[in-house]
């Protein structure tokens, strides 16, 4: 079988997609009116007839309508970023086009006009996450960045000598270095709960491991790796019956369910904008307020005082302490508008629709000859997220990646996936990852399975 690998190139489809329309809907407890996706029928089932929330949805992201190498583009990556639909893109130019300024310190038109905006999508976060105020919600440059303000900020002033925390082996790297560096300063110690033979997080262990020495749980709430989900509800009682804090990684979470941090009761809870539709740049924290009060700030600077003198300052109250010089203006706003836009299509409907993809893909996967998924079977009591990490038998993960997308147009993902020591524990270097929202469709998992042959075929062809 000859194969020759080609470079990228893109080819747009379809260069007008269906224009959005305008929407007014419930969320939680908030009203908002936003900007809907273009299939504004989604409000009925997320399946009519043979229309899927996949179909109904996807002309609203322009990204998706091109070739790519000669085929039509496949994206399945977005457990590493998600598209942005139309509505967020303009929402982008709306505001460098119309109403760029400085925002919290200006009187002028644009200023005032800017600062609403960017506190509006603060309050838009709270409300879709649940939080008692928008004050709990800090923008921050991503979800990384966000675990390192709990850190150095809470961290080096809470913990001490023999203190622990306790951790996964499933966590991604941004949830473990920021802790190893606290640690060394501090003297506290860093413990991991291993998975069990499922694959899964031990959750019993964790539970054994937790004592009035831990004062800190560090957690995701859907593993990038596994696609497990972790009882939060559940951690969180059990920490808080120690007088331990709990921290949430909820970057695969957040985009794809319900989240609801009065009802988890998490301390800290963190997302990512750019995994949820919006633009890059941007990501937040969301921190119980009493503990935002009592916390130093992390960055010095503009915006998050009170008074500078010469010999010392004061500072403002949360949410500015934590938001030193001017924001990411912009980003803040894109990410209010995917905010209306998720919600306009329900955070429930798309995690039912994901659900059913989710299953379709590791069915499809697992019928595919020496293809080893990483993670739990999914079954009416065990939940799987919408994304597959896998390994085929004598090929490895990079060279089967970078078939799918010079042959294929299929873009999928390889390597650790910032998740070394699971991959580690599971014995393995690397792993190729498929990753679906939710406007990918069934067609999308059948063309990657396909494409996914013709690489094994191609590969066990020089054996």
């Amino acid at each position: 079988m000859a194969s020759v690998l080609k470079f990228p190139s893109f080819k747009f489809l379809n260069p007008n997609p269906i224009s959005s329309t305008s929407a007014s809907v419930q969320v939680g407890f908030r009203r908002f009116s936003c900007s809907a996706p273009s299939s504004a029928a989604v409000e009925g089932d997320s399946n009519i007839g043979s229309v899927s929330l996949g179909h109904l949805t996807r002309p609203d992201f322009p990204i998706l309508h091109q070739e790519v190498n000669g085929s039509k583009l496949v994206y399945l990556d977005n457990a590493a970023t998600s598209q942005k639909p139309t509505v967020v893109l303009k929402a982008l130019q709306n505001y460098y086009e119309a109403y760029n300024s400085n925002v919290h310190r200006g009187i002028h038109f644009l200023s005032a006009k800017a600062t609403d905006e960017y506190e509006s999508a603060r309050r838009k976060v709270a409300a879709f996450i649940n939080a008692s105020e928008p004050g709990e919600i800090i923008f921050t440059r991503n979800a990384t960045e966000a675990i390192n303000l709990v850190a150095y900020s809470w961290g080096l002033s809470n913990l001490k000598p023999e203190d622990e925390i306790v951790l996964t082996v499933a966590e991604h790297h941004s949830a473990i270095v920021p802790w190893q560096l606290v640690a060394q300063k501090t003297g506290a110690i860093l413990k991991f709960v291993n998975l069990t033979e499922d694959e899964v997080p031990d959750v019993k262990k964790l539970k054994e491991m937790i004592s009035r020495k831990t004062k800190l749980l560090v957690v995701h709430h859907i593993s990038n790796v596994l696609a497990s989900a972790l009882p939060i509800y559940d951690i969180v009682h059990w920490a808080h019956a120690v007088g331990a804090k709990v921290l949430v990684d909820a970057c695969q979470s957040v985009p794809h369910m319900v989240v609801d941090v009065q009802r988890l009761d998490a301390d800290f809870l963190v997302a990512s904008s750019h995994k949820m539709c919006g633009p890059t740049g941007i990501g937040f924290l969301y921190g119980k307020s009493e503990l935002l009060f009592a916390m130093p700030p992390f960055l010095g600077g503009g915006e998050m005082i009170s008074d500078v003198f010469l010999d010392h300052s004061t500072f403002a109250e949360p949410p500015s302490r934590f938001e030193a010089g001017t924001p990411a203006i912009g980003e803040a706003i894109g990410l209010g508008a995917a905010i209306d836009y998720l919600s306009a299509i329900g955070m429930q409907k798309i995690h039912d629709y994901e659900v059913e993809l989710a299953n379709y893909l590791y069915e499809s996967l697992r019928s595919v000859p020496g293809v080893h998924v990483y993670g739990p079977a999914p079954s009416q009591t065990v939940f799987r997220a919408a994304l597959c990490s896998f390994n085929v038998e004598n090929i490895h993960p990079t060279d089967i990646a970078t078939f799918l997308d010079q042959q294929h147009g299929v873009a999928i993902r390889s390597g650790h996936h910032c998740a070394q020591p699971l991959h580690r524990h599971l014995g393995v270097s690397a792993s190729a990852r498929a990753s679906l929202h939710f406007y990918n469709t069934k067609e999308d998992v059948d063309a990657f399975i396909h494409a996914l042959v013709d690489t094994i075929n191609f590969f066990s062809s020089f054996k």
